[in-house]
């Protein structure tokens, strides 16, 4: 049985239009295995807090995570109406990424850090709002390190309810008795199915 979208016309971004890290320019490799390095080694931004550097052999560095990789980890999170990713429904946002304290801040690789993402639903009575903050912070918990704490909420007056979905989203006891329902359960999994 097929039930009505909350929102059947929603708003969607290409993935051109998604925020992405500026990939500064790297030394040009020159001879017969210049054309497959980039494949080989790819030059990226390291999602789980190292960055690769090829001075002789590997060498791994600290480098803390930044607004753009909670982004990264979380923009390709299914939608579980639609077949969008919630970047390209901009219902997760760059700009309500929040950091505390900022990367450039931090004392130290194990100092604590608390990641603050405000969801914005695509519609402010989305009967699914809940789940998908839920499968937020699921992707964050299972992918940062264990210094970081995740808050997930609705961005203020972006759901009628954002007071109710935030209490449930910031209640670690209502998140887990959540994920033990096998139908939640279910649901979540396959809207993580689209995160690298």
């Amino acid at each position: 049985m097929e039930r009505d979208l909350d929102n059947a016309n929603p708003t969607i971004l290409s993935v051109s239009q998604l925020p992405s890290r500026t990939r500064k320019g790297a030394a040009t490799r020159n001879g017969p295995d210049s054309k497959c390095h980039d494949i080989v080694y790819p030059q990226h931004h390291w999602p789980y807090g190292c960055s690769s550097s090829s001075d002789e052999g590997e060498d791994y560095r600290e480098e803390p995570m930044d607004e753009q990789d909670i982004y990264d980890l979380i923009s390709t999170i299914s939608d579980p109406e639609h077949p969008h990713t919630l970047g390209q429904l901009s219902v997760v946002r760059l700009p309500d990424i929040h950091l505390s304290p900022s990367p450039t801040e931090l004392s130290g690789p194990d100092s604590l850090v608390t990641v603050l993402v405000e969801l914005t639903p695509t519609i402010n009575h989305c009967s699914l709002a809940t789940v998908i903050g839920l499968a937020v912070r699921c992707r964050l918990e299972q992918t940062l390190p264990p210094n970081y704490r995740v808050d997930v909420r609705m961005k203020v007056g972006s759901h009628a309810q954002d007071d109710q979905v935030n209490k449930q989203l910031g209640d670690k006891e209502r998140v887990a008795a959540a994920l033990e329902n096998d139908t939640l359960q279910r649901m979540v999994d396959k809207m993580l199915e689209t995160c690298a």
